[in-house]
Formats: C-alpha cells, sequence, structure tokens
C-alpha cells in the first residue's frame, strides 16, 4: 500500500500547520532534481512531497483527507467490522484492493500526461519582501502547431487504430476476490492516442511535440522566503494532445542586502553610532526596506549590541493580516586619528568618571 501523505512528510496526524510546511520545505529541498541530477528515486520522491504538501498544506483539503472514508485514502484508513484480508506484509486486501485501482488511474493517463519542470529562480531582496510579478523562460515541449499536436503530416495523415476503435483505451478483465473485474487502460499499439500514423509530420519527426522557449508572467507573493518550493499548476511539460500537463516548480533562491538581514518577516540591521551619542542620548535616522527613514530615539548610556525592536517596520504577509519589525541593534563606532588636544580632554574626562560607573568593569573585577 502506498505511504499516506503524513508519512511521506514524516510527520504524525497531531501535526500542526507549521510542522506540516517545516517538513514540507526541508524535504523538497533534500530532494529537489537539481540537488539530484539523474536520481529517479529523488525525482520521484519530490513529486511524492509536493502532492503530500498540496492536500496537507491546505486546510480544507487536509480535513477531506483526513475524514475515514475519504477516497483519497487519508489518514483515518480503512475502519470498519469487516473481515481483515491481511497478508503477509500486513496490509489488508482492502487496501491492495484500492492500490490495484489507484495504479490502473495511473496507467490510463500516463500516456497523455506532461512532466513537471523544476527551474531555480531568482529574486532581489526586496522583490521577496514586497511580491513582483515577472517573466520567467521555461524550456518546455508544447505541441506541434504544424500537426496540431498530432504527429501526422499536415495534422490529417493517420488512420483510426483498430486495436482500441479510436478511443486510446482498451478494456482488460482482472481475477479478484470481489469477483472479475473490468477496467480501462491505454491501447498499447497507438500509444493511447486512438490514431496510426500515415505519414510522419515533418517539422516535429512524428512525435507531436516541440521543445520551445516559453516566456510564463509569474506573480511572487510578497513574503516569500529563501529556499521555498512554489509550484505552478499545468505549466511544466504539455502533453500530446494537450489535455494534461505537468507543474512548473520553482526553486525560490534570494540575493542578500547590503544592509538587512530577514528573520522570517521581521528585518534586522545595524546602525553605526558614535560613543559621545551612545554616552548622551540621541535621535538617530534609522533606514528603513522601503527607502525611508525613522526617527529613532536613542537611550542615554545605550551599549554596543543593544538591540531595539520598531514595531510593524519589516516585511508584511497580507494573507495572515500581519507585518514584522525592525532589529536594530546599534554598533558604538570610536574616533580614529585623536589630537593631542583630544585624547588629554578624554583622559580628564575618564579620570572624573568614578569605578562604579561601569557596572560589567565592577562585576568583572569582583569576580572570584
Amino acid at each position: 500500500m502506498a505511504k499516506s501523505y503524513y508519512d511521506i512528510l514524516g510527520v504524525t496526524k497531531a501535526a500542526t500547520d507549521d510542522e506540516i510546511k517545516s517538513a514540507y520545505r526541508k524535504l523538497a529541498k533534500k530532494y529537489h532534481p537539481d540537488l539530484n541530477p539523474g536520481d529517479e528515486h529523488a525525482a520521484q520522491m519530490f513529486k511524492d512531497v509536493n502532492e503530500a504538501y498540496e492536500t496537507l498544506g491546505d486546510p480544507q483539503k487536509r480535513a477531506a483527507y483526513d475524514r475515514p472514508s475519504s477516497s483519497a485514502g487519508g489518514g483515518g484508513g480503512h475502519s470498519g467490522g469487516g473481515a481483515d484480508f491481511g497478508g503477509a506484509g500486513g496490509a489488508s486486501f482492502f487496501d491492495e484492493f484500492v492500490d490495484m485501482f489507484s495504479r490502473q488511474g495511473k496507467e490510463q493517463g500516463g500516456a497523455a500526461s506532461g512532466g513537471d519542470i523544476s527551474l531555480n529562480v531568482t529574486l532581489t531582496f526586496e522583490e521577496a519582501a514586497f511580491g513582483v510579478a515577472k517573466d520567467v523562460t521555461v524550456n518546455r515541449f508544447e505541441p506541434c502547431s504544424a500537426c496540431r499536436g498530432t504527429g501526422a503530416k499536415g495534422g490529417t495523415q493517420y488512420t483510426k487504430c483498430n486495436n482500441c476503435g479510436g478511443i486510446g483505451k482498451v478494456r482488460f478483465a482482472q481475477e479478484t476476490p470481489f469477483g472479475r473485474v473490468v477496467s480501462m487502460k491505454a491501447c498499447n499499439v497507438c500509444g493511447g492516442t486512438g490514431k496510426i500514423i500515415k505519414e510522419p509530420c515533418p517539422t516535429c519527426g512524428g512525435r507531436g511535440l516541440l521543445r520551445k522557449n516559453s516566456n510564463l508572467r509569474i506573480t511572487f507573493p510578497a513574503g516569500i522566503e529563501p529556499n521555498q518550493i512554489m509550484t505552478v499548476p499545468g505549466e511544466g511539460e504539455r502533453s500530446r494532445n494537450g489535455t494534461k500537463s505537468g507543474n512548473l516548480v520553482l526553486m525560490i533562491n534570494v540575493m542578500p542586502h547590503k544592509y538587512f538581514k530577514r528573520k522570517g518577516l521581521d528585518l534586522a540591521i545595524e546602525v553605526p553610532v558614535t560613543f559621545s551619542q551612545a554616552l548622551l542620548g540621541d535621535k538617530v535616522m534609522v533606514p528603513t526596506l522601503k527607502g525611508q527613514k525613522v526617527a529613532f530615539p536613542l537611550p542615554e548610556g545605550t551599549q554596543s549590541g543593544t538591540t531595539f525592536k520598531l514595531k510593524g517596520h519589516g516585511i508584511e504577509n497580507a494573507k495572515k493580516g500581519i507585518t514584522g519589525d525592525l532589529l536594530v541593534t546599534i554598533d558604538i563606532e570610536l574616533p580614529k586619528n585623536l589630537t593631542k588636544d583630544q585624547k588629554n580632554k578624554i583622559k580628564e574626562l575618564h579620570e572624573s568618571i568614578k569605578p562604579d560607573q561601569y557596572d560589567k568593569s565592577k562585576e568583572f573585577a569582583n569576580r572570584k
């Protein structure tokens, strides 16, 4: 029996939304195709992880999945008082029966399905923070316009497949403990197209598809995070008949900023101040990511390394209706190239200050 979505993400049914999101990001990065070139297991795991998160990451889909009667095979599993046809592997016959039809469904649609495409996309720090719509170039298979995706010259040089009668599917029977079950699968003669090509299309060589560069306008939401996986449904590889496309899977990279660092929705910045500003207090102008400056009252006697929080000047998450803060860390800068007169004045100031006015020095001196 196939693993449940919870097993795929490595979490329990009691996992919170944040725990599910964290598990998804960790696994999506681990199995990303760009980090595992040519690894079929990693590619399959990457698809499974995305499929699992697509359901468990949505509260409504997750609730439906968790219902015991859910046809998705959710966390509730098979319940009831029926007989257990358990095999050597511990799975019930009911599970194997459902899994059999799941495999058949994949076989039926496999010939017409396009594959997923993975791309790395780099955003500036500001683009990730505020959101942006930008063009992304995707190299993918598209239906050949010369033959309209049929693979036949002029789009008409083909005949109906005699094996399936032109429908692209054939019936097959399978004996089960419930009796003889008749199902449908893709025709192995025409590959599920229902057509036998008489004369191949000279443009695509009979494949019905051509690889092209397509420019897509993608909207990246405000607050998107580094290493986040973003899936754009239906923008992956096109299928030959154009009915079922794969997904476009984007791995988000974010360029560093000259001054700011990101901590979730919060922004952190180091602000240099003079030793006299720190001693006496002052009004310091602090830059924000939006290009404005905020007047911040620096308290008298501020120590180097002290961090202050400016509420509401971080990154906004419009979906959740919350905004992060700006974390300002003070870096006291000492002057260089002092004159003799300046040094004498500082020496006089130092001698006038009592030792007990230095808390840390006094504490250090009294240590045993």
